[in-house]
Protein backbone atom coordinates (compact mmCIF):
# COMPACT_ATOMS: atom_id res chain seq x y z
CA UNK A 1 0.00 0.00 0.00
CA UNK A 2 1.49 3.15 -0.98
CA UNK A 3 1.16 6.44 1.00
CA UNK A 4 -1.18 8.55 0.33
CA UNK A 5 -0.16 11.79 -2.57
CA UNK A 6 0.25 15.03 -0.86
CA UNK A 7 -2.13 17.34 -1.63
CA UNK A 8 -1.53 20.55 -3.34
CA UNK A 9 -1.50 23.82 -1.15
CA UNK A 10 -4.71 25.78 -1.48
CA UNK A 11 -4.29 29.33 -2.21
CA UNK A 12 -5.12 31.38 0.85
CA UNK A 13 -8.59 32.98 0.26
CA UNK A 14 -8.38 37.12 -0.51
CA UNK A 15 -11.94 37.29 0.75
CA UNK A 16 -12.90 36.17 3.93
CA UNK A 17 -16.93 36.00 4.48
CA UNK A 18 -17.84 36.70 7.78
CA UNK A 19 -20.46 34.59 8.39
CA UNK A 20 -17.96 31.93 8.22
CA UNK A 21 -15.23 33.13 10.63
CA UNK A 22 -15.10 31.79 13.99
CA UNK A 23 -15.96 34.24 17.10
CA UNK A 24 -14.09 32.14 19.61
CA UNK A 25 -10.55 32.17 17.76
CA UNK A 26 -8.57 34.14 15.43
CA UNK A 27 -8.67 33.94 11.92
CA UNK A 28 -4.98 33.88 10.66
CA UNK A 29 -4.19 35.27 7.10
CA UNK A 30 -0.92 35.30 5.01
CA UNK A 31 -1.02 36.69 1.42
CA UNK A 32 2.19 36.49 -0.99
CA UNK A 33 0.82 37.41 -4.34
CA UNK A 34 2.71 35.81 -7.24
CA UNK A 35 4.58 37.80 -10.06
CA UNK A 36 1.53 38.42 -12.40
CA UNK A 37 -0.52 39.65 -9.44
CA UNK A 38 2.07 41.75 -8.20
CA UNK A 39 2.80 43.10 -12.02
CA UNK A 40 -1.25 44.14 -12.00
CA UNK A 41 -1.06 45.71 -9.07
CA UNK A 42 1.95 47.86 -10.06
CA UNK A 43 0.21 49.09 -13.24
CA UNK A 44 -2.69 49.54 -10.67
CA UNK A 45 -0.53 51.85 -8.38
CA UNK A 46 1.57 53.36 -11.47
CA UNK A 47 4.93 52.51 -10.14
CA UNK A 48 7.84 50.69 -11.59
CA UNK A 49 7.80 46.98 -10.46
CA UNK A 50 6.52 45.34 -7.10
CA UNK A 51 9.48 42.60 -6.12
CA UNK A 52 8.04 41.61 -3.12
CA UNK A 53 4.86 42.06 -1.31
CA UNK A 54 3.37 39.99 1.56
CA UNK A 55 0.58 40.67 4.24
CA UNK A 56 0.28 38.80 7.38
CA UNK A 57 -2.27 39.06 10.23
CA UNK A 58 -5.45 37.51 11.63
CA UNK A 59 -8.91 38.65 11.94
CA UNK A 60 -10.98 38.14 15.08
CA UNK A 61 -13.64 39.02 16.68
CA UNK A 62 -14.28 42.00 18.60
CA UNK A 63 -17.22 43.88 21.23
CA UNK A 64 -20.09 43.79 20.13
CA UNK A 65 -21.04 42.27 16.73
CA UNK A 66 -17.36 44.03 15.12
CA UNK A 67 -14.48 42.39 13.75
CA UNK A 68 -10.97 43.41 13.73
CA UNK A 69 -8.06 42.84 11.57
CA UNK A 70 -4.25 43.59 12.34
CA UNK A 71 -1.47 42.17 10.38
CA UNK A 72 1.92 43.46 8.80
CA UNK A 73 2.37 44.48 5.26
CA UNK A 74 5.68 44.31 4.21
CA UNK A 75 6.89 45.49 0.23
CA UNK A 76 9.48 46.21 -1.67
CA UNK A 77 8.69 48.83 -4.85
CA UNK A 78 10.55 50.54 -7.42
CA UNK A 79 9.14 54.04 -7.95
CA UNK A 80 10.50 56.59 -10.55
CA UNK A 81 13.01 59.48 -8.93
CA UNK A 82 10.70 62.57 -8.69
CA UNK A 83 13.91 64.43 -10.06
CA UNK A 84 15.95 62.17 -12.15
CA UNK A 85 13.39 59.31 -13.39
CA UNK A 86 16.27 57.37 -12.66
CA UNK A 87 14.39 53.79 -10.74
CA UNK A 88 14.27 54.10 -6.61
CA UNK A 89 13.79 51.03 -4.66
CA UNK A 90 12.18 51.47 -1.09
CA UNK A 91 11.72 48.60 1.43
CA UNK A 92 8.44 49.24 2.89
CA UNK A 93 6.81 47.84 6.19
CA UNK A 94 3.30 49.22 8.16
CA UNK A 95 1.56 48.01 10.71
CA UNK A 96 -2.50 47.81 9.28
CA UNK A 97 -5.20 47.90 12.16
CA UNK A 98 -9.15 48.05 11.25
CA UNK A 99 -12.15 47.90 13.57
CA UNK A 100 -15.32 46.54 10.50
CA UNK A 101 -18.13 47.37 12.40
CA UNK A 102 -21.72 46.35 11.49
CA UNK A 103 -23.25 50.07 12.77
CA UNK A 104 -21.08 52.10 10.33
CA UNK A 105 -22.37 52.93 7.25
CA UNK A 106 -20.68 54.22 4.01
CA UNK A 107 -20.71 57.52 3.72
CA UNK A 108 -22.93 59.30 1.31
CA UNK A 109 -22.05 62.46 -1.08
CA UNK A 110 -18.81 63.30 -2.79
CA UNK A 111 -16.79 64.71 0.11
CA UNK A 112 -17.22 63.28 3.52
CA UNK A 113 -14.86 63.27 6.21
CA UNK A 114 -14.45 60.01 8.37
CA UNK A 115 -14.14 60.19 11.73
CA UNK A 116 -11.43 57.33 12.17
CA UNK A 117 -9.63 56.04 8.76
CA UNK A 118 -9.37 52.31 11.01
CA UNK A 119 -13.29 51.82 11.06
CA UNK A 120 -14.79 50.04 7.89
CA UNK A 121 -18.50 48.90 7.64
CA UNK A 122 -18.88 45.43 7.75
CA UNK A 123 -20.25 43.83 5.00
CA UNK A 124 -20.61 39.88 3.99
CA UNK A 125 -16.88 39.86 3.17
CA UNK A 126 -13.64 41.05 4.68
CA UNK A 127 -10.93 41.59 1.31
CA UNK A 128 -7.95 41.03 2.56
CA UNK A 129 -6.41 41.46 -1.10
CA UNK A 130 -8.48 45.25 -1.28
CA UNK A 131 -6.67 46.25 2.50
CA UNK A 132 -3.30 45.09 1.24
CA UNK A 133 -3.56 47.42 -2.01
CA UNK A 134 -5.13 50.31 -0.20
CA UNK A 135 -2.24 50.16 2.42
CA UNK A 136 0.37 49.88 -0.11
CA UNK A 137 -0.72 52.49 -1.74
CA UNK A 138 -1.32 54.51 1.12
CA UNK A 139 2.98 53.44 2.28
CA UNK A 140 4.20 54.41 -0.96
CA UNK A 141 6.99 57.34 -0.76
CA UNK A 142 5.55 60.50 -2.13
CA UNK A 143 8.04 61.90 -3.52
CA UNK A 144 10.96 59.12 -3.88
CA UNK A 145 14.41 60.45 -4.80
CA UNK A 146 17.34 58.79 -6.11
CA UNK A 147 20.80 58.87 -4.40
CA UNK A 148 22.67 61.65 -5.68
CA UNK A 149 19.35 63.84 -6.33
CA UNK A 150 19.11 67.01 -3.93
CA UNK A 151 16.44 69.06 -2.33
CA UNK A 152 16.56 71.72 -4.68
CA UNK A 153 15.84 69.38 -7.73
CA UNK A 154 19.96 68.97 -8.86
CA UNK A 155 21.79 66.12 -9.60
CA UNK A 156 24.99 65.96 -8.00
CA UNK A 157 27.46 64.00 -9.54
CA UNK A 158 30.76 65.90 -8.22
CA UNK A 159 31.77 68.75 -6.38
CA UNK A 160 31.97 71.45 -9.46
CA UNK A 161 29.82 73.59 -8.13
CA UNK A 162 26.64 74.64 -10.15
CA UNK A 163 27.30 77.96 -12.79
CA UNK A 164 23.22 77.63 -14.30
CA UNK A 165 21.67 80.50 -12.06
CA UNK A 166 19.48 82.37 -14.81
CA UNK A 167 18.25 84.66 -11.91
CA UNK A 168 21.56 85.49 -9.88
CA UNK A 169 21.99 89.28 -9.13
CA UNK A 170 17.94 89.47 -9.56
CA UNK A 171 17.52 91.04 -5.97
CA UNK A 172 20.17 93.65 -6.81
CA UNK A 173 18.85 94.86 -10.15
CA UNK A 174 15.15 95.14 -8.57
CA UNK A 175 16.43 96.90 -5.69
CA UNK A 176 17.83 99.43 -7.48
CA UNK A 177 21.74 98.54 -7.39
CA UNK A 178 23.86 97.63 -10.23
CA UNK A 179 25.63 94.67 -10.44
CA UNK A 180 29.46 95.09 -9.86
CA UNK A 181 31.87 93.77 -12.17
Amino acid sequence: MSAPSPQPEQPQATRLRVAHLNPNAATPFALQPDAETRQAIAQELGIDALPRLAFKGEVRAARGDAWTLSGRLTARVVQPCVVTLKPVRSDLTDEVHRLYSPHLREPEGDEVEMPDETLEPLGQFIDLSAVMIEELALALPEYPRAEGADQAGDVIEDDTPDTRRPFAGLDRLIGGDTPED
